[in-house]
């Protein structure tokens, strides 16, 4: 008896479920994204940040189609304190790698920012002229200050990954 009740319940569920499951659009890309687990967003979690490489003067790069983000990195904006001035260079500026480029100003102190790598200055983030205050907020994703092209990407070998920069922090820290 509770072998008939259970075949009945399967056939009931598969009955109703099955048409759907056939349905030309049940596992299109529009719906799989829709669906909560498998839904991506960007985090500050270890897969994000595992793009950026860093300098030891805390400043951190991100590279994608030959164009490098630069920003500082969260340990660099805690220890400036509230960020209140970003003097950054102008677009067309030529940079080689470790070359002073700008500066922040902070309540605390003004600190030099020194370009990672060798090239091109191609943007300048201009929302930081009204609100410097997005380094300290968001030091990986809008408080971004420069874009540049990338001219020997080799150089990148030289920069290290996150995790090495978490170890170069507690070396400094101690």
């Amino acid at each position: 008896m509770a072998a008939c009740f259970l075949l009945r319940r399967v056939s009931a569920n598969l009955t109703n479920s099955l048409p759907r499951a056939l349905h030309p659009n049940a596992f299109s890309p529009a719906r799989l994204c829709a669906r909560t687990c498998f839904r991506r967003d960007l985090s500050l979690t270890p897969r994000f940040c595992t793009a950026l490489r860093f300098t030891n003067k805390h400043e951190w790069v991100r590279v994608e189609n030959g164009t490098g983000t630069v920003g500082i990195s969260n340990f660099a904006q805690e220890a400036l304190g509230d960020v209140v001035y970003c003097g950054l260079p102008d677009v067309g500026t030529k940079l080689s790698q470790s070359e002073e480029f700008g500066a922040l100003e902070s309540v605390k102190a003004v600190s030099d920012l020194y370009s990672p790598l060798t090239g091109e200055v191609t943007e300048i983030n201009h929302a930081l002229a009204d609100n410097p205050g997005l380094v300290n907020k968001s030091c990986y994703q809008d408080g971004w200050l420069i874009k540049m092209t990338i001219s020997i990407p080799k150089e990148l070998d030289s920069l290290m990954d996150e995790a090495a920069y978490e170890r170069y922090i507690k070396s400094i820290e101690d």
